[in-house]
């Protein structure tokens, strides 16, 4: 049995899924033997955690200075161009500085040109580690936009969710112990638990995706049974029936009373019935410098090798780790040789 689970203003949505069949409500003994539980949020409405912003560049206007609220910001010397040249050398004591003196937990640190070369960010990372030990610590080039504000504004919006997704897990795996949790991404797709406290900007609009992902697959199924009466195992069931013997796309009541239509089964329940169906899943997007076939094969390579690595971080089981998609395309007026490449692995949750 897997668990879909649709977090809401007020009470959780739970539903149980077996054999691709959903039915609510779940009571809590029966929810703690779940192989695992996919839980949809949307953390839109979340309040955000005070953030410490490092850029890592040039001077800039003050209208392009980075944008942070609530917290601090600060831009030191350094960064790359994004062929992967040296601009500056890292300023590291104002790194240290300011990681000392802002009081703070969360950082986002971006710097310029890291999408080809991330070694100032890593270097940030390693001193703000070594001035606040506490710190959790979000780099911009993990989130693979080519453009500096784009890849900050993630990076900024990443360190302020952290907080309240580490509270959302905890509430998770206090509410249902020993149970694996995962957490629907934004666009399709699962990421464990760890993968959501380190990444909660993957799992943003996690409800919304799980929502259309879950209506879909009602209308799937109604279709594939319309006319032919009573399908087992294909559709929803509430007020605690069994799931299997419902007509596809059809709720039953508490009172056994069948009312055809999926605009009958509630939001709540489509969302957390579309979560429990997703995998894990993980993208990596990269500006790479590539000379010839040679050095572009060589590239992409190291790109499915990361891949590979964080969609197992993200909750897949090993050896059911395999690339889904690869996209190269060369960069317009750049240097010859820049291209942006995006991959996409998935694989089988740990867990069921």
């Amino acid at each position: 049995m897997i668990l879909g689970v649709a977090l809401g203003e007020s009470a959780p949505t739970v539903v149980a899924v077996r054999d691709g069949a959903a039915s609510w409500p779940v009571p809590r003994g029966v929810a703690r033997t779940a192989s695992r539980a996919c839980v949809a949020a949307d953390l839109g409405g979340v309040r955000p955690a005070a953030v410490a912003a490092i850029r890592v560049g040039g001077p800039c206007p003050e209208a392009l200075r980075p944008v942070v609220e609530p917290g601090v910001a600060t831009i030191v010397r350094g960064g790359h161009s994004v062929t992967g040249r040296p601009l500056a050398p890292l300023d590291t004591e104002a790194v240290r500085r300011f990681a000392a003196t802002c009081g703070l937990a969360d950082f986002a640190v971006t710097a310029t040109g890291s999408p080809m070369l991330a070694d100032h960010e890593l270097e940030v990372a390693a001193i703000v580690a070594a001035e606040v030990p506490q710190a959790r610590i979000t780099l911009s080039y993990e989130f693979g936009h080519p453009g500096l504000r784009e890849r900050e504004a993630d990076a900024i919006r990443n360190a302020a969710l952290g907080p309240e997704a580490g509270r959302i897990a905890d509430d998770v795996a206090r509410e249902l112990p020993g149970v694996p949790a995962y957490f629907a991404r934004s666009g399709g797709g699962l990421v464990s638990a760890h993968y959501f406290r380190r990444f909660p900007l993957t799992c943003d609009r996690g409800a919304a995706a799980s929502l259309a992902r879950g209506r879909a697959a009602l209308r799937e199924r109604a279709g594939a049974v319309s006319g032919e009466g009573v399908a087992s195992g294909g559709g929803v069931a509430s007020g605690g029936g069994a799931a299997s013997g419902v007509a596809s796309g059809a709720v039953t009541d508490g009172g056994g009373d069948v009312r055809s239509g999926l605009a009958e089964v509630p939001d709540g329940v489509a969302a957390a019935y579309g979560a429990a169906l997703g995998r894990p899943e993980a993208h990596v997007e990269r500006i790479v410098l590539a000379r010839g076939r040679a050095e572009l094969d060589r590239v992409l390579r190291d790109a499915r090798d990361e891949a590979l690595t964080r969609v197992v971080s993200a909750g897949a089981a090993p050896g059911s780790a395999a690339i889904d998609e690869i996209t190269v395309n060369p960069l317009s007026y750049l240097p010859d040789g820049l291209y942006r490449v995006r991959v996409t692995a998935g694989g089988r949750p740990w867990a069921g």
